[in-house]
């Protein structure tokens, strides 16, 4: 494989409990503490993790590799809060299932999105929500796993990611009118400003790398027509016309050009999710991956106005609930 720099590469950043199913060495720590959860890996060192809500997209995205060997290669790194000692096992069980995972960092406990920028990481996924809000709320790409039952599919090799578009690869402006002034306002705003790009979101980069792969698979198709293209990218948003001409526009200035887009006009996502099957689905609601994420690896972006009422609303119910226990007690 040609040698590129890191800044040439797309990087993926993930946590080891995101791509692996580490429940059981979990429970011993909070069981336990530090010292059993150590000697507990060290035991097991050679007992692979299970596979986790992120192992069908990584294991795809590094595959990537061995299609294009001398494009811009694919890189997926660690960033762990855990000690190298402890980070051994997480190796193993690359090992153990083939994925080509070389590089990271084990940071004993310390906070480890700092380093999301140091190697130049496109996207980091972890299963520990403050990492991820910490991480977004300094500017980098993050986003929070969440359980599932969805299996991988071990014969097949296409990558099929789908993303939401407000809050996710665009900024949140137009969800604030929305959130703000209502439907009606909303669709007056971007009629106004059709032709003005919205700004770019929290995964932004990250689309943009993975549309250099699929010029790489449009190039290869007109090559060779009975080549099947691997990577498949939706866009999955409830925008509807006339909102539609701004989305379209700002896909244009960005140079993106998804495979499928799905103009939801509120309709539930679910409905098209079932049948894209993504790999990885990406949105900043989680009220649009409740119902889905026990069938579809899903990833929740906490960016923007629609999380900001989230939390504020998760406050006031903290609030409430305390009152109630205060009140009980008097």
């Amino acid at each position: 494989m040609a040698q590129f720099p890191i800044d040439k590469k797309l990087v993926v950043a993930i946590s080891s409990s995101a791509v692996f199913d580490m429940k059981d060495a979990g429970a011993v720590y909070k069981e336990c503490g530090e010292e059993a959860y150590r000697n507990f890996q060290r035991e097991n060192l050679h007992n692979p993790f299970g596979k986790g809500v992120a192992f069908p997209f990584i294991r795809r995205l590094l595959h990537l590799n061995n299609l294009y060997p001398n494009e811009q290669p694919v890189e997926v790194i660690v960033l762990s809060r855990n000690d190298p000692d402890s980070g051994q096992r997480f190796f193993e069980s690359c090992k153990h299932y083939a994925l080509n995972i070389t590089r990271g960092s084990f940071l004993c406990g310390k906070d480890p999105y700092p380093y999301i920028h140091a190697f130049n990481a496109s996207l980091f996924l972890s299963a520990n929500e403050p990492d991820v809000r910490g991480a977004l709320q300094a500017g980098m790409p993050a986003g929070l796993v969440l359980p599932t039952q969805a299996s991988d599919e071990p014969t097949s090799d296409e990558l099929r990611i789908a993303f939401d578009f407000d809050g996710v690869l665009a900024g949140d402006e137009s969800e604030r009118v929305y959130k703000r002034d209502g439907l009606a306002t909303f669709r007056s705003s971007e009629q106004e400003k059709s032709d003005e790009p919205l700004q770019a979101g929290p995964l932004h980069s990250l689309a943009q790398k993975l549309s250099y792969w699929q010029k790489f698979e449009s190039k290869r198709l007109k090559a060779d027509p009975n080549y099947k293209p691997h990577l498949r990218i939706a866009i999955v948003t409830a925008r509807s016309a006339p909102a539609h001409t701004r989305f379209i526009k700002t896909l244009t200035a960005w140079g993106l050009a998804p495979t499928e887009t799905f103009l939801m006009g509120g309709i539930d996502k679910s409905r098209v999710l079932r049948v894209f099957k993504p790999h990885l689905f990406l949105d900043d609601q989680l009220s649009h991956l409740e119902g889905i994420s026990d069938e579809i690896p899903c990833v929740h972006i906490p960016f923007g106005v629609a999380n900001d009422k989230q939390q504020s609303d998760e406050r006031d119910n903290n609030e409430d609930l305390q009152g109630a226990q205060r009140r009980t007690l008097m």
